[in-house]
This record gives structure tokens, C-alpha cells and sequence, in this order.
């Protein structure tokens, strides 16, 4: 996990709701961001997306990471430290809440969600953040971003950073991130998967492949955990997304 800090100049004023300012073209953003990535500095580059749609910190999350606990979904961030510690339950408890499809249509859309209350936030910064996610291959990410009070972000803008932060994301992805945790589906538990959607009990695929119901189990259990799904159907479901049966 990389957290930079920086010296934000929060804004101590209280004062009508005003469109987020981009001083910046998309063509002078994206010759930046060019120079961000041939210097391989996710963080230069997420700064810039956040200078853009006129937020003040972000936060880059990985989610199949956020299953294990602690801070390791954290790409990058100059969130504050004592926000950053709560949200790996407010992920999770997200993830939760949210069906394969839900996550298929929420890709690239802007969706704002309110921090707790008894998370300490900066004077200034609204308690409500923006999430947008975006798949880099078969891994979800989210960039989120804390804004001043004053501020509406840009729609558009926000769609534009979703896109340029799948860019960035990418390189992070393919240096690989957690090379200790093997996110591929085994042979054994793509086998359990099809036969999963073809409608076969735990019982039946355990007599076609010839080994015990509980060894069955294991490797369902496992597949929804490599896949960060809840259910059977949930596995299903991205196992079709991503053409793995």
C-alpha cells in the first residue's frame, strides 16, 4: 500500500455549492498523465486526476483484496490515515450489499456514499465521498475521492478520470500486485464451476469427478473467494462476465 501525505489548503468558508473547475484540457490532462506513467508514479498521476474533476484526495482501492482484512486494498492514497483505517469494513459491508449485475451496471458510473459519523474528517471536506469503479481486466477498482463542502463534482469529469484511472491501475495490475495470493481459478475449480452452471448439486459433481462432497465444497468455497462472491449464483455470474465457462 502506498499513502502519500500532503497539505491539502481546505477550504474554511461557507459558501454556495460551486461546479468543480478543471483548469486543464483532456488533451494537456492526458499528455500529463502520459508523463506519470513513464515514470511508473501511480500517485503523480491520481494527483492529477483529483486537481482535475476538482476533488482534493484520493483513494485507489483493489476489491478483491478488501476479503482479507487490514489495509492491503489500499493501492494509493493521501486520504487521512485515521479514514483510511475504517474502510476496509465499509468496502466489505458494500461488496455485500451488491449483486454481480449491480456491479456490471455500476462500472465507470459516479456513485456518492456518506461517511460515518464518528469518522473525523478535515474542516471543510464533505462528509460524502465519490466512488467510481472500473474493471482492469477481471479486478475491480475504485477511485475514491473527498471533496470540499462548496463543491458539486462533474458528472462528466468523473467519467473521464474512471476511464484514465483504469489506464493508470493498469501498470500497478500487471507489475503484480500481491504476487503471493494466486487469483486464478485452479483446473479442479473450474471444472466445480461448470458443473455449478450446468445445475449439479455438490453431491452430483463430487460422483462425476470421482472425489468426496466435502473436497467439492472446499473448492466452491474457494472459487467465491478468489472471485469475492457470496453465493453460488454470484459465481455463476462472473464466471459468464469474465468467459470462464
Amino acid at each position: 500500500m502506498e499513502i502519500t501525505q500532503t497539505s491539502a489548503a481546505w477550504s474554511l468558508q461557507t459558501a454556495a455549492p460551486r461546479m468543480s473547475s478543471r483548469g486543464i484540457s483532456r488533451e494537456q490532462l492526458i499528455r500529463r498523465l502520459g508523463d506519470a506513467a513513464a515514470r511508473s508514479s501511480l500517485a503523480n498521476g491520481l494527483v492529477i486526476l483529483t486537481e482535475y474533476v476538482g476533488a482534493t484526495h484520493y483513494l485507489l482501492a483493489r476489491h478483491d483484496l478488501s476479503q482479507d482484512g487490514g489495509l492491503d486494498f489500499v493501492l494509493c492514497s493521501d486520504w487521512p490515515f485515521d479514514v483510511v483505517r475504517r474502510l476496509s469494513s465499509i468496502i466489505i459491508g458494500l461488496n455485500a450489499k451488491t449483486t454481480e449485475l449491480e456491479k456490471c451496471l455500476a462500472a465507470l458510473q459516479p456513485c456518492f456514499q456518506v461517511l460515518p459519523d464518528d469518522i473525523d474528517l478535515p474542516r471543510g471536506v464533505n462528509r460524502s465521498y465519490c466512488a467510481v469503479t472500473f474493471n482492469v481486466g477481471r479486478v475491480r477498482f475504485s477511485l475514491m475521492l473527498l471533496f470540499p463542502e462548496d463543491v458539486i463534482l462533474s458528472q462528466e469529469g468523473l467519467r473521464d478520470i474512471a476511464v484514465l484511472a483504469s489506464y493508470l491501475a493498469s501498470f500497478k495490475a500487471d507489475g503484480g500486485v500481491r504476487q503471493d495470493r494466486d487469483f486464478e481459478l485452479t483446473e479442479r475449480e473450474l471444472e466445480c464451476l461448470y458443473w455449478i452452471a450446468e445445475g449439479k448439486t455438490s453431491e452430483e459433481i463430487a460422483v462425476i469427478l470421482g472425489i468426496s462432497r466435502n473436497t467439492i465444497n472446499n473448492y466452491i468455497t474457494s472459487v467465491m473467494r478468489k472471485t469475492a462472491t457470496r453465493t453460488r449464483s454470484e459465481a455463476i455470474a462472473h464466471a459468464v462476465r469474465h468467459n470462464l465457462v
